[in-house]
């Protein structure tokens, strides 16, 4: 997920909620495989290929999306196939209702990654899932299975692949049984305040990630990782 691809979003998001004959929106991938989203393209993150001012651009673009999201007036289901790390996790729990496929995962797993899970990402995780749980998930980096994540209330449905988008079309159905005008409103006084925190945090996290994400051995961790997924020998000097 690149700058690019964010900005697609919110310009989306802003044409379907301008539209109010739109009432809901279902996130869906069009990769060929398993793969909800792999998350944040790692060459925004990475620090030999960005910049401070660029990266600081990317973290206000992608969390700006993602608060707005948070309380969007609109009915939002993520419709899960595949792997669901990191920045797609994040999308995922910004979402009303998550339907996952039986084969899939779901996490924060930046500290895979050697960097720490965004504070507010976490919130979000601990929002749904309670503190406990969200600790142990986000401290080691955690993929939960679809079994493992319906139980902690992460996702509301595990289903078979090919019945994913009929489940998140009927789920939509459903949720649009409440009147919408109760319903957003609502949605906004449980979610408004956290969401309005959140973007006021954003330039002052943007500065903390970079010192940590400029950093040696971020850099070399996330180099590695660069490596191993281009089918390349990771070196390493620990």
């Amino acid at each position: 997920m690149n700058m690019s691809m964010w900005e697609q979003l919110s310009e989306t998001l802003d044409m379907l909620e301008a539209n109010l004959k739109i009432r809901g929106v279902i996130f869906q991938s069009g990769l060929q495989r398993d793969v909800f989203t792999a998350g944040n393209d790692i060459m925004e993150l990475y620090a030999p290929n960005t910049s401070q001012e660029r990266y600081r651009k990317f973290w206000l673009v992608s969390n700006t999306f993602l608060a707005r999201l948070y309380t969007s007036r609109l009915v939002t289901i993520a419709a899960i196939r595949g792997a669901c790390p990191a920045g797609g996790c994040c999308l995922a729990l910004c979402c009303d209702y998550r339907i996952i496929t039986e084969t899939g995962s779901i996490g924060l797993n930046e500290v895979a990654l050697g960097i720490s899970v965004p504070k507010y990402w976490g919130l979000l995780m601990q929002r749904i899932v309670g503190s406990g749980p969200a600790e142990k998930l986000l401290q080691f980096a955690v993929m939960a299975t679809p079994d493992e994540a319906k139980e902690l209330g992460l996702v509301d449905d595990v289903v078979p692949k090919l019945k994913l988008q009929a489940a998140a079309e009927a789920a939509m159905l459903e949720l649009l049984k409440a009147p919408d005008a109760g319903r957003a409103l609502t949605k906004f006084l449980m979610r408004g305040e956290l969401a309005e925190d959140w973007k006021a945090y954003l330039i002052p996290e943007s500065e903390s990630a970079w010192k940590q994400l400029s950093s040696p051995g971020t850099v070399a961790k996330l180099k590695g990782v660069m490596d191993r997924l281009s089918g390349k020998k990771a070196t390493s000097k620990l």
